[in-house]
């Protein structure tokens, strides 16, 4: 649970008690925790298989090397929840640097790299035909050099939802050069068997990642209704 404290507390994000705290477009609430079903799927385990291939990894740095990323945090603070500048630990940054590349087909780096900017690539428009079986996406331009772009998308939503979270996961990978419009609809149809019903909601997101780096950019998101 992170609370942000003022006379009294002002916000708060996380897990207390059997609930949840957080926040939407009609301010703090408080809601019962659900924990989901652990399906254990193929994609599931993938991620966890990667997050203990770095926490070993980090394990086998020289104490030279782990004290170079401990000393490189302050090139990489980030933003949190509450709008406050922190610092990530060393192995924090490591496990996320490492993870976007090698998420993106690039190698792992030993060494902390030193900041660098990220190319823009938005995602400006969704299209998708259930009869067709068809899904394209158009971006703000061809997805700039030394940049990878991780694809995320969810299942087919109702028409009447607005927002989603957990609910996206990683498809594809842009590499750089690659051209606007983006025929999707094979990486959508692996993941999640369909394009979806006529009338249906599509949710993509792209995350540009520096395949130098690994860091990650500024993120975008577009829907789109399902077409007949």
């Amino acid at each position: 649970m992170k609370m942000k404290f003022g006379a009294i507390v002002v916000d708060g994000r996380g897990k207390i008690g059997g609930h949840v705290a957080s926040k939407n477009r009609g301010g703090a609430y408080l809601r019962t925790k659900v924990t989901p079903a652990n399906a254990q799927t193929t994609y599931q385990q993938g991620v966890r298989n990667t997050f203990t291939t770095y926490s070993q990894a980090w394990r086998g740095l020289s104490d030279a090397q782990r004290a170079a990323w401990n000393a490189a945090v302050a090139s990489f603070a980030i933003t949190n929840i509450f709008g406050d500048l922190r610092n990530p630990s060393g192995i924090n940054l490591y496990q996320k640097l490492n993870n976007n590349l090698v998420s993106t087909g690039e190698a792992a780096i030993s060494v902390p790299p030193l900041p660098s900017a990220v190319g823009e690539c938005n995602i400006t428009a969704v299209a998708a035909a259930a009869g067709a079986a068809t899904m394209t996406i158009t971006m703000s331009g061809a997805v700039p050099a030394d940049t990878a772009v991780k694809v995320f998308a969810a299942a087919p939503q109702s028409a009447g939802k607005s927002v989603i979270t957990s609910e996206l996961r990683q498809i594809a990978v842009l590499a750089a050069a690659e051209a606007t419009p983006y025929n999707l609809a094979a990486e959508y149809i692996a993941r999640f068997g369909s394009v979806g019903l006529a009338g249906q909601k599509i949710f993509v997101k792209l995350l540009p990642i520096n395949t130098t780096t690994g860091q990650a950019g500024a993120s975008s998101m577009a829907t789109g209704i399902v077409a007949a």
